[in-house]
């Protein structure tokens, strides 16, 4: 990845990457309606627009299944405006088209649990990251670019990896990611990301008032932030999933060459294939020697 060192900042503008939670199973039993909650979001972006007629927002929808683009302001308009009601409903199409499109894969995959779907960051991640490479190659004056990622769904065990390595892609490119959870349990995930990448973690309390906490909290600029007291996270939640069952764990074996993780003792390594002759005990017979 080309290295956010060697560019030229615009220090008040911005590239705003906003990662959008689709998930159908989350937003059927939310307290919040999804129509609702993307109004919030629509009305957010045109903020972000209104605030720097150079600011730059790309909106990615993460589904169950698949990840898309569903707005991008550069195929706004030459003048720069954006009119709030159009911008919602071609968004909204788009929205409506992608979450149909998921549904499909996700009935066709068969592989999905109604009870804990989670939503495919790790991909929506992945795509933000790389349409942020592309601004930076574009030329040697860009935005200042950030990832908002707004999730309801639980974090899927399975994605560790891809997530950690889009994380660790971020901080190296100078990304912050910023989290705002509008489901009911924290993100161990995010709170991660926005610890490594200098982000900022928000859980809002009331939902009805998401745009207030995205405009108070999100809206400012790189450059601005270091003048305000934004909210920071008591707590970050930095327990792993293991490589052989995708599950989140306390204690477990960790391979001396890759550093892959385990729940349990294996004799060779399922990433790199290294064999370990000495035995160990089982974590799971030991006592709690947890503080």
């Amino acid at each position: 990845m080309t290295s956010a060192h060697s560019k030229l900042y615009s220090d008040d503008v911005s590239l705003v990457v906003v990662v959008v939670d689709t998930n159908p199973f989350f937003w059927a039993g939310a307290s919040l309606p999804f129509a609702e909650f993307f109004s919030h979001l629509i009305h957010f972006v045109n903020s972000l627009l209104l605030l720097n007629h150079l600011n730059h927002v790309v909106v990615i929808a993460a589904g169950v299944s698949s990840c898309a683009y569903v707005f991008d302001s550069s195929n706004v308009g030459a003048s720069g405006t954006a009119d709030v009601a159009a911008t919602l409903d071609k968004a909204s199409r788009k929205v409506e088209e992608f979450i149909k499109q998921d549904a499909r894969e996700t009935a066709s995959n068969g592989t999905v649990a109604a009870g804990g779907a989670a939503s495919l960051f790790s991909g929506a991640l992945s795509i933000a990251l790389c349409y942020i490479q592309r601004i930076f190659r574009s030329g040697t004056r860009h935005p200042q670019p950030r990832i908002l990622c707004l999730q309801g769904s639980p974090d899927g065990p399975e994605q560790y990896v891809a997530v950690m390595n889009s994380i660790f892609s971020a901080q190296r490119s100078m990304v912050p990611i910023d989290s705002c959870i509008v489901g009911t349990q924290d993100s161990a995930f995010l709170q991660q990301a926005s610890h490594i990448t200098g982000g900022v973690y928000m859980k809002p309390q009331e939902l009805n008032g998401l745009f207030q906490y995205l405009a108070a909290v999100f809206a400012s600029d790189l450059h601005s932030r270091t003048f305000l007291r934004l909210p920071k996270t008591l707590g970050v939640d930095f327990r792993a999933s293991c490589f052989c069952h995708k599950k989140t764990i306390d204690m477990g074996y960790v391979c001396s060459v890759c550093l892959s993780i385990f729940c349990k003792y294996h004799k060779k390594c399922s990433t790199c294939g290294s064999e370990f002759s000495r035995v160990m005990p089982d974590l799971n017979s030991m006592p709690d020697q947890r503080q």
